[in-house]
């Protein structure tokens, strides 16, 4: 036995030889290397019915792609962990996956109060970042690598996102004279409403009440009641989903009388939300960025939700997928265009293709402009009307969701004041 040790390790060292000759050792290895892809992603907590639906379409992305041979001929794999809609968890997150899994790639997950804690560490690792729905994030940090995906955009990101509350309110005969602004003391809501504030200037709108209150606040009552109690035309409440829901409530409970009202409210466009809602949402006006009944809609953006559809009821999420599904899968379809393209995994090649080249994603082509947002917005305007019930079916057609705003893409007029829209 001991004399055939020099034979076999004699001829195994021939084979590895042969086989490095030859390309196929070290090319089989790499390609059996993945590209990771690292970010996390609110899984639990107040954000995790919109996070949840994102992270699926992002798995049937790398599913989609693994099996048309993945990126540069390497597979690609998700690394992510639960950001617990909590934004203190999120440091840690991103150095972990930097420094401990050491991931080729590093993405947001959803929302502007997750994405800004991570832009320290970004950053600092001088990675290239590209963001999923976070709102003028970049404008406390002009990092020249940071790119967000995310329909607001033009040279204004912060006021693109109410423009559309503010044409639908202004276009009204008489015109709206008073506005009242109201939001959580966090990151999105304070560049909402910093958005929010210049518009109203602009429409020579007078604000009778701007403030925020506490994110962790239970009972809206009292503030609406506040708001109530100065009479406004107009009011814009910018919230995520646990105080869109108590805002809505209690502005029934109160018998909000204002003329419109909404504007901001993330959550509304989660199919959890309407159906627990129901009724309650008529005569909202808000935003919303894609829906399969606008121009925006195409076969690919239709296939897309046909397989989403198909996988939500098993992986419990949203079972319409109309927000931010379709753009979770673009946001890895722009990622992956821009490896390709730059024909690597540098960091700074990788911004400069972002920064100069046009992609083709299912919710339509996309080009960054300054301080990586979008080049042109691509906001909605809405208003539910006509919810009896709380069913799925009746958000399905289009016909309790009507466009308002911008005119290219309306499929009706809005019903004003908001006391008879939501009868």
């Amino acid at each position: 036995m001991l004399s055939r040790r020099p034979v076999l390790r004699s001829f195994v060292l021939a084979a590895v030889a042969a086989f490095t000759f030859l390309g196929l050792g070290p090319r089989t290895a790499q390609a059996q290397n993945p590209i990771t892809i690292g970010f996390g992603m609110a899984l639990t907590g107040g954000l995790a019915p919109i996070g949840k639906a994102a992270l699926l379409a992002m798995q049937i992305w790398e599913a989609e792609t693994n099996a048309k041979g993945g990126v540069l001929g390497r597979p690609v794999k998700l690394v992510f962990y639960d950001d617990q809609s909590n934004p203190s968890t999120i440091p840690g997150i991103y150095t972990k996956l930097l420094d401990v899994d050491k991931v080729d790639l590093v993405v947001s997950g959803y929302a502007t109060n997750m994405i800004a804690p991570a832009m320290p560490i970004i950053i600092q690792h001088k990675r290239t970042f590209l963001s999923l729905f976070g709102l003028a994030v970049n404008s406390e940090f002009n990092y020249p690598k940071y790119f967000s995906f995310t329909p607001t955009g033009g040279p204004e990101p912060k006021q693109s996102f109410a423009a559309g509350f503010f044409a639908v309110a202004m276009a009204q005969d008489p015109k709206p004279q008073t506005l009242a602004i109201v939001g959580a003391d966090a990151e999105f809501p304070h560049n909402a409403m910093a958005g929010a504030r210049v518009l109203a200037k602009q429409a020579g709108l007078k604000t009778v009440y701007d403030k925020t209150y506490p994110p962790t606040t239970t009972d809206y009552t009292p503030i609406v009641r506040a708001i109530q109690a100065t009479n406004p035309d107009l009011v814009l409440v910018c919230s995520y989903p646990p105080d869109t829901v108590g805002m809505v409530r209690a502005a029934h409970e109160v018998g909000l009388k204002a003329k419109l009202f909404g504007g901001g409210m993330v959550g509304l466009q989660s199919t959890a939300i309407k159906t627990q809602l129901g009724p309650l949402l008529n005569g909202i006006v808000d935003y919303d960025f894609w829906l399969p009944w606008s121009k925006l809609a195409s076969p690919e953006s239709k296939a897309f939700l046909e397989q989403y559809q198909a996988k939500a009821p098993s992986a419990g999420v949203d079972p319409l997928g109309y927000y931010l599904p379709p753009f979770a899968y673009s946001y890895m379809q722009v990622l992956q265009q821009a490896v390709e393209g730059s024909k690597g995994l540098d960091q700074d090649k990788l911004a400069d293709y972002l920064r100069s080249h046009t992609f083709q994603t299912i919710v339509g082509d996309v080009k960054f402009g300054s301080n990586g947002e979008w080049a042109e917005p691509r906001v909605l305007a809405v208003q539910f009307r006509g919810i009896k019930a709380n069913d799925l079916e009746q958000f399905k057609d289009g016909q309790t969701e009507v466009i308002l705003w911008p005119p290219e893409l309306k499929t009706g007029e809005v019903i004003y004041p908001y006391s008879d829209a939501k009868k």
